[in-house]
């Protein structure tokens, strides 16, 4: 199963319609957002666009909690585990506030909040941050492909950011 991974839209339309068209034309079976939405329209925007499923958690900027919770009710703290694609997931907004005992089982841990990707193991299970996908920091818009059979990771720069300066 090919998933899309994808976090730190932090309200971007533009960077996250970019993102969904890239998702899309990889033929992604499900996404999974890392949180960072910040705010029901972004949501909307996903919710309208995808055909697959959507999983997600809460990230830290996440300020209008119950308005995305109306619109993707199983939305919630991490750590969520689920099965996808015959695989066990673990996913988080920030990895640092997972205790290692968190991931036991985990196949796959999908992670955020650090707007840079990651792809590596830890204690066994692979760590994968996709790196933010509204460009405001690092000026890159990035998603990640997961194969679940192979668990290997394509992370993508869908496009490069046009910000202020900080």
């Amino acid at each position: 199963m090919r998933i899309g991974l994808i976090s730190d839209t932090h309200d971007n339309l533009v960077a996250l319609d970019r993102a969904l068209a890239a998702l899309e034309a990889a033929g992604v079976e499900a996404v999974i957002h890392a949180g960072d939405f910040c705010s029901p329209f972004a949501l909307k925007l996903l919710l309208g666009r995808l055909r697959v499923p959507l999983l997600g958690v809460f990230g830290n900027n996440d300020g209008e909690r119950r308005g995305l919770a109306r619109l993707l009710p199983d939305l919630c703290d991490g750590p969520r585990r689920f099965d996808l694609g015959g695989r066990r997931f673990c996913l988080v907004h920030d990895a640092a506030t997972l205790a290692t005992e968190g991931a036991a089982g985990a196949d796959i841990v999908v992670c955020g909040h650090t707007h840079e990707p990651l792809a590596e193991r830890r204690g066994g299970a692979p760590y994968v941050n996709p790196g933010e996908c509204c460009g405001w920091l690092t000026g890159l818009c990035r998603v990640s492909l997961l194969d679940t059979e192979t668990l290997a990771v394509d992370n993508r720069v869908i496009y490069h950011q046009e910000r202020p300066d900080l």
